[in-house]
């Protein structure tokens, strides 16, 4: 791990850490040992999905060889549920490193999101589900997938 010149956003407490230790309420679809799936309350695409290192670190760029095996194949996975599940036509894939690419939580973190019926996703204001109709997207996903998507 290398010292990086990206200005990071500053989020202390970080959200990520408290909904994964319980400290604040979010529905976490499946974890790991190294990462985790959280459903997004912010649905800017059908399923979306948050996939995060359990491991507090900002950008992809403090990501050990591990750490980033693990994240590649979970959001595979991730996608390939929500492929099941919801056929959208395509599946969107994003992450920002760094305040001037629009990272806003300094915990790294990717989207994965089914394509809205217009196609892409939403970037725009979207209304915040409440944790019931997230919880109800994670059994969902559960129920409609072949394979976990977090290796236990």
């Amino acid at each position: 791990m290398t010292e990086s010149n990206l200005d990071l956003p500053e989020d202390n407490p970080c959200a990520f850490c408290d909904y994964l230790s319980g400290r604040r309420p979010f529905t976490i679809l499946c974890r790991s040992t190294l990462v985790a799936v959280l459903v997004t309350r912010d649905q800017r695409g059908i399923g979306h999905l948050l996939v995060i290192p359990t491991r507090h670190y900002p950008t992809l760029l403090e990501a050990t060889a591990e750490e980033r095996h693990a994240l590649i194949d979970t959001l595979a996975a991730a996608a390939a549920a929500i492929d099941d599940r919801y056929e959208r036509p395509g599946i969107a894939i994003w992450q920002n490193n760094g305040t001037a690419a629009h990272q806003a939580i300094g915990h790294l973190h990717f989207h994965v999101a089914g394509t809205l019926p217009g196609g892409g996703t939403d970037f725009g204001e979207v209304p915040e589900l409440s944790i019931a109709q997230t919880d109800q997207i994670a059994r969902e996903l559960s129920e409609s997938h072949k394979l976990p998507i977090c290796e236990r």
